[in-house]
């Protein structure tokens, strides 16, 4: 049982977090490695390309491969089951870089909402997003925001069309 006035998470967050693996601490550097070595070299049939960056290398090593079950009903909206690999995002490299342009940063994927298929993206100052197909949406302005705001539920914001 996580000590209540010690935990990173609401309670019921970290305790999807720790059902699905994570822990404090948890860091699996040679995995997020690999995943920044297989985005790089991936190029969609149109010449897009991935881009990797710290703020994303650090969500992978820390959350990388976790399937998260969210815990119980949502509080606004039903919450979502997540799956945090970013080969989800592996062939919508335009698409996140559409995103980028948009925001004027730099976006990686980092996993998917596993009901819908919405895929999960990070930008370089360690914003988080979903996109749709109903559009796109900002999650938080960090991954912990980002997580707590998927497993409880919590509607996200957005995002205006330029």
């Amino acid at each position: 049982m996580p000590d209540l006035n010690t935990t990173r998470f609401p309670v019921n967050v970290d305790a999807a977090l720790r059902e699905a693996g994570w822990q404090p601490g948890r860091w699996d550097m040679r995995q997020a490695e690999q995943w920044a070595d297989t985005l790089r070299a991936h190029t969609s049939p149109a010449g897009h390309r991935h881009s990797v960056f710290p703020a994303a290398v650090e969500a992978w090593a820390e959350f990388g491969g976790l399937r998260v079950t969210p815990p119980g009903p949502g509080r606004q909206i039903a919450p979502a089951p997540l799956h945090l690999d970013p080969l989800a995002g592996l062939h919508l490299a335009r698409s996140l870089a559409d995103l980028g342009r948009a925001l004027d940063t730099e976006t990686a994927p980092i996993g998917e909402e596993t009901h819908s298929g919405a895929v999960l993206a990070i930008d370089a100052r360690g914003r988080v997003y979903s996109l749709d197909h109903a559009g796109d949406w900002y999650l938080g302005p960090t991954v912990d925001h980002a997580l707590t705001a998927l497993v409880t539920g919590i509607q996200p914001t957005r995002l205006a069309s330029p």
